[in-house]
């Protein structure tokens, strides 16, 4: 089973987890649309469209890097028909670019607020309809979405309102257009990390290196997101996904692999329901 000849059109794809599932999809030979913003080196930022190109075709595919704003709609939709045309379709769309400010309501920005939902919510919601046209040529054709579970709880909600309902946002565009495309035979599916990923967001707003060293890798976001786009589209839809426990069901047993620091706890990630248990510990292993 693989990617090779696939078409992936990718949002916020210049690096982290975004970079990692194309450079996964790489590997098998993929073409790999890098749909981001970055076009010029950031200060405290690395990669940008160019360089994620460059690591894309090191890896074994087929890269076209494109600057898109996903709040642009007409970005959104030339961009989208760019790579149909560069690469004859597109097969896969991954809504990842997301925005993130986690400041209470009394002080948060509303212009904060109205970036996280229009990058988050309309942006996954516009790319995917502007994308469904192509999609429905596809053979086995995925939408994935990297958001949360819905799981209802005012623990989520609470301290970071605004942040929880854009992010939340693309999750019920999994639960109404997994309906919506069903019956085209276009899969939609939400994939979320069980733990904090070592990302530029988690290191820059949750806290630094200490929250890195406990973080998994973004390859565990890849190797789920791989197994997600090889399942029929027909018969795998409108699933909210878990990182490590849908790898686990997979087979995979080696998860120590993805942790950045093997003597560190993993700290738990945002929106992960109390009664969805890891399929392995996430304590610290032992030292030497």
């Amino acid at each position: 089973m693989s990617l090779k000849g696939k078409t992936l059109f990718i949002t916020g794809a210049s690096r982290g987890i975004g970079l990692a599932i194309g450079l996964r999809a790489a590997r098998d030979g993929a073409n790999i649309v890098i749909a981001a913003k970055t076009a010029e080196a950031h200060p405290k930022l690395e990669g940008t469209i160019y360089t994620a190109a460059a690591d894309i075709e090191k890896a074994g595919g087929k890269a076209l890097p494109l600057v898109v704003d996903v709040r642009d709609e007409h970005a959104v939709a030339a961009a989208l028909a760019k790579a149909a045309e560069t690469f004859g379709g597109i097969d896969i769309v991954v809504n990842n670019a997301s925005a993130i400010n986690l400041a209470p309501t009394a002080s948060l920005d509303m212009k904060r607020f109205d970036l996280m939902h229009q990058i988050n919510t309309r942006g996954t919601l516009m790319v995917s309809k502007f994308a469904i046209p192509y999609l429905e040529k596809a053979q086995n054709p995925h939408i994935l979405m990297l958001s949360p579970p819905l799981d209802m709880k005012e623990k989520w909600f609470a301290g970071h309102t605004g942040y929880s309902i854009a992010k939340f946002g693309m999750s019920l565009c999994v639960l109404g257009l997994a309906g919506e495309l069903r019956a085209q035979g276009i899969a939609v599916n939400a994939l979320w990390p069980r733990t904090t990923i070592a990302t530029a967001a988690v290191k820059n707003l949750l806290g630094g290196d200490a929250m890195v060293r406990a973080s998994r890798t973004p390859a565990i976001l890849a190797d789920a997101a791989h197994a997600v786009f090889l399942k029929r589209a027909r018969d795998f839809t409108g699933q909210f996904i878990i990182d490590d426990t849908f790898l686990y069901a997979e087979g995979e047993r080696d998860f120590d692999r993805y942790r950045v620091d093997p003597t560190v706890a993993l700290a738990p990630d945002f929106f992960v329901p109390e009664d969805s248990m890891p399929p392995v510990s996430l304590a610290a292993r032992a030292s030497g």
